[in-house]
């Protein structure tokens, strides 16, 4: 394995309902082989970063889920220790910043006027997006280490004992639930649900892809993306962790270990399959799909029938964040603070910035040609691309 693994043992309870609940987790602190050293890069394209701005600790070092979110012009960011704020995405002034004092493990997710967070104390709070002020908060089973979604009136949020809530956005009472049991040894992580349509789509440690009914929780498919193999609970991983893709009529999602696979949203049918490791989801534009793999290679692959159109393998074991596209470039970050630009058209490097010394592990947000990166020690950057201005203005990559 070429990334670290961050594992969660779970045990069967012998009390209440018996539902599985982690115990223990397990994590290294340095990847098992050692991260591609970085060679002197001048920049081919100009790079230039437009306002940075900071929110508490980040993650404070722990392995969670915190994302910059996007909603009619206007980013949230949320930080371990309580801190949630709200920022204009073109001047990152703060429009407000408060402490909830909670121990804030997944989100923000945004829409319908809500930004929801979820937490290690197994709640899912509701916050105003104008003003911050707690709408509501309703009770889950677990930790929450997914990115919570809204729409059509329904807040979903999956829990890390492989439970999928669905609640009532505008009073958090619980509408549904759906409840698979998780395997005996899990990556520490969880798949964000995503909703396309009347449709909730999300991926789970067992390697399944299921799509539930918005509305009343109802199961419309299951799909076992990858199936476990292997005689040790180690080599049976096939976790999901990455967020599903919906484009259009297609899902498109990774697993670890497992298969990179193209899904029909209507029924769960798969398209095609291709053994692709991976601990974080796809990134896409019109011309194909980009994923960065569990050692850390990136690839472009064909969205019809999976076939690789280029790989880079120049940013080994650096712990890439999801890849984003901008214009004609897929961007990742990596766990020292630099954000790679790679050509969509054969991969090759074509610049280098640093947004700090924390890892970037979050997916960059692009919005009115402007990138966004969330790092996890808590600074959101914004940066562009300049026209018809020389590469060098932007200095070197180191």
């Amino acid at each position: 394995m070429a990334r670290y693994l961050l594992l969660s043992l779970v045990t069967l309870l012998l009390t209440g309902c018996g539902s599985m609940n982690p115990i223990n987790w397990l994590a290294s602190d340095e990847p098992s082989d050692p991260p591609a050293e970085l060679t002197e890069l001048q920049n081919q394209i100009a790079i230039r970063q437009l306002w940075n701005s900071s929110l508490g600790s980040g993650t404070d070092q722990k392995r969670i889920k915190l994302v910059p979110s996007l909603d009619l012009g206007r980013l949230y960011i949320a930080a371990r220790k309580g801190e949630v704020a709200a920022l204009d995405a073109d001047t990152g002034k703060k429009i407000w910043e408060l402490d909830t004092e909670l121990e804030i493990s997944g989100g923000p997710g945004v829409g319908e006027g809500l930004v929801l967070i979820g937490t290690s104390d197994a709640e899912l709070v509701a916050l105003d997006a104008e003003s911050g002020a707690e709408r509501w908060r309703a009770r889950v089973s677990s930790e929450i280490l997914s990115v919570p979604k809204v729409a059509a009136g329904v807040a979903v949020v999956h829990t890390v004992d492989g439970k999928l809530f669905g609640f009532d956005a505008l009073d958090g009472t619980q509408l549904w639930i759906y409840d698979r049991s998780v395997p005996v040894l899990t990556l520490h992580g969880s798949s964000s649900p995503v909703i396309s349509g009347d449709l909730v789509i999300c991926g789970f440690a067992s390697g399944k892809l299921v799509g539930v009914d918005l509305a009343s929780g109802g199961v419309r498919w299951e799909t076992n993306l990858s199936v476990p193999s292997g005689r040790s609970e180690l080599e049976r991983l096939v976790d999901i962790d990455g967020d599903p893709l919906a484009v259009g009529n297609a899902i498109f999602v990774t697993s670890y270990q497992g298969d990179m696979a193209a899904v029909a949203r209507e029924n769960g049918q798969v398209y095609w399959r291709k053994k692709l490791s991976s601990f974080v989801g796809p990134g896409a534009d019109w011309r194909a799909l980009y994923v960065a793999d569990a050692e850390g290679q990136v690839w472009s692959i064909q969205p019809n029938s999976g076939a690789a159109l280029w790989k880079n393998d120049k940013l080994l074991n650096r712990w890439l964040s999801p890849p984003v596209v901008l214009g004609d470039y897929v961007v990742v970050g990596d766990f020292e603070g630099y954000v790679h630009w790679l050509s969509t058209s054969d991969g090759r490097l074509v610049g280098r910035v640093r947004v700090g010394d924390d890892p970037i592990s979050s997916a960059p947000v692009v919005y009115n040609d402007r990138l966004y990166i969330y790092s996890d020690g808590g600074t959101l950057a914004a940066m562009t691309l300049l026209d018809n201005t020389p590469a060098g203005s932007s200095g070197s990559g180191n």
